[in-house]
């Protein structure tokens, strides 16, 4: 008898309000401290991005409100589903980010969890800078010139 898994191999976990609501600037690809049932999660899809945000703690990046549920199998191994998890990056890369935080008053945004060839959980981030209500309607008018110019032809 076979067992039919739900885990995939092609886990694309996006936060598509981020490109709405930020302008990037630079993106890098971090991996994530997580605990064993957290990727099993991860793995069938069971995480959100939605109001995540990432903070520096002396000089190590950490993530907040990274929602990974519980794993269903999991017996006495549970992990808390929106608990702070460390970023894992470079120490040029983390010293070049804070600063540009720190002076120019930007943030960082996950934009999107998947799971590389390796079968590790990586995160992209943006180093971004949030948009005012009259850029917002900007995009949201080249958007629609956009769809137009594509149902003409």
């Amino acid at each position: 008898m076979t067992k039919i898994s739900k885990i995939s191999n092609t886990v694309n976990i996006e936060n598509r309000k981020a490109k709405f609501d930020f302008q990037f600037l630079d993106t890098l690809v971090a991996g994530i401290v997580l605990k064993g049932t957290e990727i099993k999660a991860i793995r069938e899809g069971k995480a959100g991005l939605t109001d995540t945000y990432c903070f520096f703690r002396g000089n190590e990046l950490f993530i907040r409100n990274l929602h990974i549920s519980e794993y269903e199998n999991a017996s006495f191994y549970k992990h808390e589903p929106t608990r702070e998890r460390k970023l894992l990056l470079n120490k040029n890369e983390l010293e070049k980010w804070q600063k540009k935080m720190k002076e120019q008053g930007l943030t960082i945004v996950p934009t999107k969890l998947f799971i590389n060839d390796k079968g590790f959980a990586k995160l992209n981030l943006a180093l971004a800078k949030g948009k005012k209500a009259f850029d917002k309607r900007e995009d949201i008018k080249k958007r629609d010139v956009e769809r137009e110019m594509q149902r003409k032809f």
